[in-house]
């Protein structure tokens, strides 16, 4: 007597029920499977593009704005700050290390930052083809651009104000040549054009007196560009002449008119968490946001929101297990027969216990195998978009939860099975079959 074979036809025999049970498992493991995917990439992601930064420094507003804005590129930033001020600053003894970012431009939605050498060096970027930026007018670009673009090296392209292609306007009189291809890291540095500020500070010196027609989509982007392609020249001014003092001397008053939007702060030793950001917020027109203080908000945002979600999921998985009990229960009254028949033939009391626990667990699995399926396509769905809009790589087909996840749906399925399975094998042969 092969249990399996008759759990298999005893799983058919209820078409409706079967499905409405694995459904409901399915639903609650899909939704459960997809937060544990899509929170730890997330995670992973944002603790990956920090990058050690302590501090990123930029014009008031939102501090959180400025973080997106900043270090992970998917937002538009603050403002703009005074190059005098951020040259001010680099001088702290408490500043290790200050590099500037000048952002505004795109090229086929993908940012034109404009800064210095040190950047790269915060990913431990590498170039796989080509040479470091020198001239003016000469671009590096990340993995991610050269595979969506098509961009390589020697060729050339010109940026446009703003981060939408159609909106923006084209800088077609003066294009970048593409000198060099940055390694794969995984991080932010993959989707950006990296140049120097003089280049986009000479582009925007010949657009500024032009260019009045705030048609990029929104005024506010636009008042941001024209500030961040002066912010551009002033960034690479911040960020060179940080790396000496007699860089600093040679800055003209003219050029410490000049705006840059932000700066990402690196400190010299602990001390610099506790002193520099109530010093920038208190004694200037600059904002100090800490990546990491941010950062943490955001989780407890996202926190609130993604454990609802998993109380709802439990609770659907809670229900699926009631269903099942029932519907195991109540199958015994039209199985009874069979079952008596069984133990007529040979079959032990345990044989029936096993028989029926055997459909609960094999229900919670096939529930389990199908959420899976569909978390993936979830993950798969909410990839392309974070692909698309924000050019973010989400794509996570396994979690070490998973696992975890599986013993606790075969589990669920048991004890959603072990009353009914208790009360075939106390069924009463000479009874049933009397009757």
């Amino acid at each position: 007597m092969n249990i399996f074979s008759l759990n298999r036809k005893q799983i058919k025999a209820k078409p409706l029920s079967t499905i409405l049970n694995i459904f409901l498992f399915a639903t609650g493991v899909a939704i459960i499977s997809f937060l544990f995917l899509t929170t730890d990439k997330i995670e992973s992601q944002l603790k990956n593009n920090v990058a050690n930064i302590d501090l990123v420094v930029g014009a008031k507003g939102s501090p959180l704005q400025l973080i997106l804005a900043g270090i992970y590129h998917i937002d538009h930033p603050t403002g703009n700050i005074q190059y005098k001020d951020a040259l001010e600053l680099t001088k702290n003894p408490l500043v290790k290390q200050a590099v500037p970012l000048a952002l505004g431009d795109s090229y086929h939605g993908f940012r034109i930052v404009g800064t210095n050498q040190t950047y790269p060096d915060l990913y431990h970027g590498q170039l796989k083809e080509g040479k470091p930026w020198k001239s003016d007018f000469e671009a590096n670009i990340g993995s991610k651009v050269a595979e969506k673009t098509g961009l390589r090296i020697g060729d050339h392209f010109a940026g446009v104000h703003g981060f939408i292609e159609e909106a923006g306007h084209a800088h077609d009189e003066h294009e970048y040549a593409v000198t060099g291809i940055f390694e794969e890291t995984g991080t932010v540095l993959d989707q950006l054009i990296l140049t120097n500020i003089e280049s986009v500070w000479k582009i925007h010196e010949h657009h500024h007196d032009e260019h009045s027609d705030p048609g990029i989509g929104a005024e506010e982007d636009h008042d941001h560009h024209h500030g961040q392609a002066d912010d551009h020249s002033h960034e690479h001014e911040v960020g060179h002449d940080h790396e000496t003092a007699e860089a600093h001397a040679q800055i003209s008053g003219n050029d410490e008119e000049k705006e840059i939007t932000l700066l990402l702060v690196k400190y010299t030793n602990p001390m610099g968490a506790i002193t520099l950001p109530r010093l920038v917020n208190s004694t200037t027109n600059m904002q100090a946001a800490s990546p990491a203080l941010e950062i943490n908000r955001l989780y407890s945002l996202m926190g609130v929101g993604v454990h609802t979600i998993r109380l709802i999921a439990g609770f659907i998985i809670i229900i699926s297990a009631f269903s099942i009990f029932i519907s195991l229960l109540n199958s015994l009254k039209e199985r009874k027969y069979e079952l008596a028949l069984i133990r007529s033939m040979g079959g032990s009391r345990n044989k029936l216990f096993s028989l029926i626990v055997l459909e609960g667990v094999t229900i919670a699995f096939i529930g389990y195998l199908a959420g899976l399926v569909l978390s993936r396509l979830g993950m798969l769905f909410i990839s392309y978009y974070a692909e698309t809009n924000y050019h973010y790589s989400l794509q996570q087909w396994f979690n070490l939860n998973d696992v975890y996840f599986l013993f606790v749906s075969l589990i669920i399925g048991l004890l959603s099975a072990l009353i009914p399975a208790i009360k075939a094998m106390r069924t009463d042969i000479s009874k049933t079959l009397s009757e």
